[in-house]
């Protein structure tokens, strides 16, 4: 998008503005500026109109737009939905982040992994924050989208429910509780592994696809995929 409503310097936080302080560990989440350029984007962005809006979580490569796992995301997406009726927004530990925003200070900077974060309150008081967040972007946006999905598992999704219990705006929240439980990983560090799993993105095709009213077809992606024409199976 052209315009989102950035200065005319380009940045959200013009540098001469920004903390001193370390964006790593925890603290990210409740650091000045990243609670800065997230209230930036809940009052003064201007998100473009669309008719779908895909929630996808953060990533630790960035930009996450190159990170393989939101390649892999798209490749699902766009394999079903045109990118000008779409639009793509991140959250997680950077917060409501639309995606086109991903190069922009702090969504660049940051150092935190939540997912191997074992702080039972810094994890629940991300959930609260977090929800809150995505219900207030929900309301925003409430006239800017006709349909919406979020694809996350742990404790993104617990604040993307939460967030439902918030507003009256549906999301559709892929993969499927079923579909997590039939794959559980006891004894592993993430229950649930990884949303690179073919199960999961066969559920995220699947409400893609029921989305937009076209017959559902198989995934063909897997967590070895290297071949870019392996989008699906015939």
């Amino acid at each position: 998008m052209a315009d989102a409503g950035i200065s005319s310097a380009g940045m959200i936080i013009p540098e001469r503005e920004r903390s001193k302080e370390p964006m790593k560990g925890e603290r990210v989440l409740t650091h000045p500026d990243m609670q800065r350029a997230n209230e930036w984007i809940l009052r003064e962005y201007r998100a473009p109109v669309r008719d779908y809006c895909v929630f996808v979580p953060c990533a630790k490569a960035k930009p996450y737009h190159l990170s393989p796992s939101h390649r892999m995301y798209d490749r699902v997406i766009f394999s079903i939905l045109k990118p000008e009726e779409t639009h793509v927004v991140v959250f997680g530990t950077c917060g409501v982040t639309p995606r086109e925003l991903d190069e922009e200070y702090p969504f660049m900077d940051y150092e935190f992994m939540l997912g191997r974060c074992d702080v039972v309150s810094v994890k629940d008081e991300f959930v609260r924050n977090e929800s809150r967040k995505l219900a207030a972007y929900l309301e925003k946006t409430r006239d800017t989208y006709k349909h919406r999905i979020a694809y996350c598992t742990g404790d993104f999704r617990k604040a993307m429910q939460k967030a439902l219990t918030l507003t009256d705006i549906p999301v559709t929240v892929a993969p499927r509780d079923e579909t997590l439980e039939a794959n559980v990983q006891e004894g592993k560090h993430f229950r649930y592994g990884s949303l690179s799993r073919r199960p999961y993105l066969q559920d995220f095709s699947d409400a893609l696809c029921d989305m937009k009213g076209v017959q559902r077809r198989t995934v063909g992606i897997t967590e070895q995929s290297v071949n870019d024409v392996d989008w699906y199976l015939i």
